[in-house]
């Protein structure tokens, strides 16, 4: 099955040399609360063989979070259709939004020498996001001038006076809320890995992504309550990886229980697809990945604590 976003905008487009290079995004306008999905085609005939581009060295404006390859194709006349899909995440306030200039490279597949290879390599790009719309600027005079119609000594004192309140008050509403974000920070950092993910995961429900119809966001964030606590749990660097690193970081840890495997691989398969691949999520989807989410805790956390059997 051919892996594409549903509403994607062709950004890039060229052909050299008999390849074609194709970038794709959902979105064209930089928001800065939600990320940019892209997607990159390569297409190359039969006698060459080329390279998708890495753009993870490329981008400006923008954190590289993830990149997914889905599996090449090969089309009748023989084409190979290579793709890569990217989750870049905006920069609040960046100058700039886009993918610099990279090079695809690529040469024959029988080199009659060795300046033949790479001599089909090219440069494409740049890509350009528009960034976000400006604000609009507040103009026009104040409405009422209480100065003119009110004494002025002791009106000016009272409007200090509740100034002064006024901003007393908001001192102490942070404070509060600092202090309230630290103690939870503390008392989290003192919970078993199991007890943080149950938390990090009644918090992520109680925003209702899914009810709002950011899937993918709700999808991404899911997959990270689930990575941290391997890493927690098996000191696997989970976080940090793309799903394939990960998958081969697990393989070879000796501490990561073989018993959880399969079905770790296949819950984070299902959310590439609706991450990185633009399939479509409903609410029963969101609510039965949330349950797999669970269901893989408690038998990792179970195996870990010698209560589910041998990993």
């Amino acid at each position: 099955m051919t892996l594409a976003l549903l509403t994607a905008a062709i950004v890039l487009e060229t052909s050299r040399n008999g390849i074609d290079l194709k970038v794709e995004a959902d979105r064209t306008v930089v928001d800065p609360g939600r990320s940019v999905f892209v997607t990159v085609e390569l297409r190359t005939p039969r006698d060459v063989k080329a390279s998708l581009p890495d753009l993870r060295e490329r981008v400006r404006g923008f954190s590289l979070a993830e990149g997914f390859a889905e599996e090449p194709s090969r089309l009748a006349d023989g084409t190979l259709v290579e793709r890569t899909n990217w989750r870049l995440v905006p920069e609040p306030c960046a100058d700039v939004y886009k993918i610099a200039p990279f090079a695809v490279t690529a040469s024959p597949r029988l080199l009659s020498s060795a300046a033949d290879e790479g001599s089909l390599s090219f440069v494409a790009g740049p890509v350009r996001f528009e960034g976000p719309p400006a604000r609009e600027a507040v103009t026009g005079a104040m409405e009422a001038d209480l100065t003119k119609d009110l004494p002025p000594l002791s009106w000016r004192l009272v409007g200090f006076v509740a100034l002064a309140l006024a901003a007393a008050a908001a001192l102490v509403a942070g404070l509060v809320a600092a202090v309230r974000h630290l103690l939870r920070r503390v008392r989290e950092h003192r919970m078993s890995p199991v007890e943080r993910a149950w938390a990090e995961l009644g918090r992520l429900l109680g925003r209702g992504l899914p009810g709002r119809g950011r899937y993918k966001d709700f999808y991404v964030e899911l997959t990270m309550v689930v990575r941290r606590y391997i890493k927690r749990r098996h000191g696997v660097a989970a976080p940090h990886l793309t799903t394939e690193e990960f998958f081969g970081a697990v393989r070879r840890s000796p501490a990561f229980p073989a018993g959880t495997l399969g079905e770790l691989m296949d819950f984070l398969a299902q959310a590439d697809l609706v991450k990185f691949a633009g399939v479509t999520a409903t609410p029963e989807a969101a609510d039965e990945a949330t349950e797999r989410a669970r269901a893989y805790i408690r038998k990792d956390d179970a195996i870990a604590r010698g209560k589910g059997g041998a990993a």
